[in-house]
């Protein structure tokens, strides 16, 4: 399949490579990355062709939000990576080393070159690399030579569904679904979304900027010859439209349960579980979280929606003020009840407990009387 998806990609990453004089073998070094899968997510949260994270990716200019992410538009994102390998070789003067920053980061290579004594060759600091990275050089050579010498070995290529020079592309300047292109050029709903991984919810947005929209060859012409229609199709139902979210990183914390940290935010617990390829409940602190906001309202959302106020149900023991749990309690609710007090200020109190083990009529401690 990877070698059958590269006819659709390598011509364009040979034309991006050639404008920053990056050696086109390095065009395969998406496959280590993603398998050439634009929509590649790893645990860690990198994304797309060229698996960036979200600060990589918003630092060479790719536009991130609950509608468009560019680092899973494979000219956009090719573009940002060949600038930030040329950014790595001309910091470290070797294309193995910029391999491996491209993969542990510039900080471990700086420090595997200490630790080697000042050696600037990847296979003499290769030992003092992260794991990971002491494979991924090797991983990369290996790919090159598959990717030359496959029909040596009877490895054949899948045909794709569509090789590059047979989609082209139209400048969309409005608000436009796929339903609504479907509906006059009939192209299924499934090849706009391979053609243009971009657009996360099947939405071109009308944000005031220009988007390119990826089509067969065969259906520009239609397209443009009921350009008109299209965008006016369904119009009475699209004149509502939710605001753009941008991405924002929650890292989990002790005590922590998914429909607090939704209600935190102003989301579903169902989309906190789609953003991350969550299965149940299960989180665990540390964990980064991927949460989009509404971008408009970004830094207020942080702060939890209005809800009525609990009144707090107390008791003590001349040391401390203690809470007697109510039905439905979470360390969040009744930390918020009390001035001053947080959710790791209850987790010390009282060793730990978590948001499972509370139990109607049970008294927490909440604050030590002074």
């Amino acid at each position: 399949r990877v070698m059958g998806t590269s006819q659709l990609y390598f011509p364009m990453f040979d034309e991006v490579f050639d404008k920053y004089e990056i050696p086109y073998e390095m065009r395969y070094l998406a496959i280590v990355e993603s398998a050439l899968n634009p929509e590649a997510r790893s645990r860690a949260g990198a994304v797309g062709l060229w698996q960036f994270m979200f600060t990589t990716g918003k630092m060479y200019g790719l536009e991130i939000n609950s509608y468009v992410d560019e680092r899973r538009d494979p000219w956009k994102s090719t573009d940002a990576a060949a600038r930030y390998l040329k950014k790595l070789y001309e910091r470290f003067d070797d294309w193995n080393l910029a391999l491996a920053a491209y993969n542990s980061g510039p900080g471990n290579v700086r420090k595997a070159i200490r630790r080697s004594g000042g050696k600037k060759d990847y296979w003499s600091i290769r030992p003092f690399l992260p794991r990971e990275t002491r494979s991924y050089v090797p991983a990369f050579i290996a790919m090159n030579y598959v990717m030359n010498h496959a029909a040596d070995h009877n490895i054949f290529p899948v045909e794709p569904s569509y090789s590059f020079w047979e989609v082209d592309t139209i400048v969309v300047r409005q608000q436009l679904k796929f339903d609504q292109v479907t509906a006059y050029t009939g192209i299924p709903t499934e090849e706009l979304q391979y053609l243009n991984p971009t657009y996360r919810r099947n939405i071109v947005p009308g944000d005031g900027h220009n988007h390119i929209l990826n089509l067969p060859v065969g259906k520009v012409g239609v397209f443009i010859a009921n350009e008109d229609s299209i965008y006016t199709y369904k119009q009475e139902e699209e004149q509502v439209f939710e605001p753009i979210r941008e991405e924002y990183i929650y890292r989990v914390r002790s005590g922590d349960v998914l429909g607090v940290i939704a209600e935190k935010h102003g989301v579903r617990v169902s989309e906190l579980r789609a953003w991350n390829n969550i299965r149940g409940n299960t989180i665990y602190p540390g964990q980064k979280l991927v949460i989009y906001l509404d971008a408009s309202k970004k830094s207020s959302s942080i702060t939890a929606p209005k809800k009525e106020v609990k009144l707090p149900v107390l008791s003590n023991d001349g040391a401390f003020k203690y809470h007697v749990v109510q039905k439905g309690d979470t360390l969040w609710d009744i930390a918020k009840i009390y001035d001053g007090v947080t959710v790791d200020q209850l987790l010390q109190l009282n060793n730990g407990v978590n948001n499972k083990r509370l139990k109607p009529g049970q008294k927490i401690k909440v604050q030590k009387i002074s």
